[in-house]
């Protein structure tokens, strides 16, 4: 399994594990009725997962239990309207991707395999970087919104710097792919990799 193919299964779980947007503010018993509803709903996807086995049955629970935790924080934020909520939807989201994506990578051996663990963590730690840095650049924007043009300049610096630790975080996710496909590798071609993996992301 390659990059393109864990980016493009991210993709397609972050669409899946979505239950569609809730009405804003819902109520204390349709936030009830939601809590029910994704119960009932478990409790039918766990039963189907019961009729696979190996590793086919290892993917279907995880993606059970992802679509849960995310169904689960997409009702919080609904009920509750809050940035810290709307973050934990983001860290449910990327933590149930690199789930699935992890077991799938069960299906494969040796190096394949080392390669898209290391591209299911990247996956999974560029998304929460993202989410962090949304969550830091509404707080700074929210807290220059209430105080002066010298807090506005100083809370737009914050959400910059945020931005830039968040691209860190993803380019060292990166740079352990390149390097962990280097190992594939020996001799020269693998000291060539390493070295070109190490200047493609700015490694001395």
């Amino acid at each position: 399994m390659n990059h393109f193919n864990i980016t493009a299964l991210a993709l397609t779980l972050g669409l899946a594990f979505s239950t569609g947007p809730m009405a804003a503010g819902i109520s204390k018993d349709e936030y009830k009725a939601g809590k029910d509803k994704i119960a009932a709903e478990y409790k039918v996807d766990k039963s189907a997962c019961s009729a696979l086995a190996g590793n086919p049955k290892d993917i279907c629970v995880a993606e059970t239990k992802g679509k849960e935790k995310v169904a689960k924080a997409e009702l919080e934020d609904s009920y509750k309207l809050t940035r810290d909520s709307l973050y934990e939807v983001r860290i449910a989201k990327a933590e149930a991707i690199y789930s699935v994506a992890n077991e799938k990578c069960d299906d494969l051996a040796g190096n394949a395999k080392d390669v898209c663990v290391k591209e299911a963590k990247a996956v999974q730690t560029g998304a929460k970087a993202d989410a962090k840095a949304q969550m830091k650049t509404s707080d700074a924007r929210a807290t220059a919104n209430e105080k002066s043009s010298e807090a506005r300049v100083e809370a737009n610096s914050k959400a910059d710097d945020a931005k830039k630790d968040a691209t860190a975080s993803k380019v060292e996710a990166q740079y352990k792919v390149a390097k962990e496909k280097c190992d594939s590798l020996a001799g020269n071609a693998k000291d060539v990799c390493v070295k070109d993996a190490k200047a493609r992301y700015g490694k001395s």
